[in-house]
């Protein structure tokens, strides 16, 4: 199996008895405890768990806002989920792979981190919290993933894309985004209608 991305998953089932929900919800805490129990994560092959609904990979979800405006970028040739290429994204972030787990951190924070290290450079001082989860059934990519949606407020509009996947990338007005919403990956769309419009 070496070689072979390991991600963590949770299984479907376990997402439904904590109580299912389609878009965006904004109570995440009777769900963290229960998503991140030990008892109930594994890692499983990445190529395998895209194609399985009766698992839901967990996504940290990064959002770049300062004032009025969003970070946005479109997702080029080269970006990874080939699903979602040639769509506009709001957000930033990736797999919790089994290799997070040799940080000094939670494994969640430790992907958290490194997704951000990997695709923006950040170069001004912010805040984070986390505003949502985030679900979408309705179509293939969203049934086997589970986003955990992190708001940052950045002191300045110096957030840089460092993947030469993400194109266009930068702060746009948020009244624009959401007049141009079917230009966007359905997550982005579930998350501007919930949180600006």
């Amino acid at each position: 199996m070496s070689g072979v991305e390991q991600v963590l998953v949770i299984p479907t089932e376990l997402f439904h008895e904590v109580g299912h929900f389609q878009g965006v919800c904004g109570e995440v805490g009777p769900y963290l405890e229960r998503l991140f129990d030990p008892a109930q994560i594994s890692y499983r092959p990445r190529d395998e768990m895209e194609l399985d609904p009766r698992f839901k990979q967990l996504i940290p979800y990064c959002l770049f806002r300062h004032g009025d405006h969003l970070f946005q970028y479109t997702r080029g040739k080269l970006q990874g989920e080939g699903r979602l290429r040639g769509k506009k994204s709001v957000g930033v972030g990736g797999h919790i792979c089994s290799d997070d787990q040799a940080g000094k951190q939670s494994v969640y924070r430790e992907a958290l981190e490194r997704e951000l290290a990997e695709e923006v450079r950040i170069e001004t001082g912010f805040r984070e919290r986390l505003v949502g989860l985030l679900n979408d059934d309705l179509t293939e990519v969203g049934r086997v993933h589970l986003g955990i949606v992190h708001l940052f407020e950045v002191e300045e509009p110096k957030v840089w894309a460092r993947e030469e996947s993400m194109l266009d990338a930068g702060f746009v007005p948020i009244e624009a985004l959401l007049r141009e919403l079917d230009g966007f990956e359905t997550w982005s769309q579930l998350v501007l209608r919930h949180l600006f419009a």
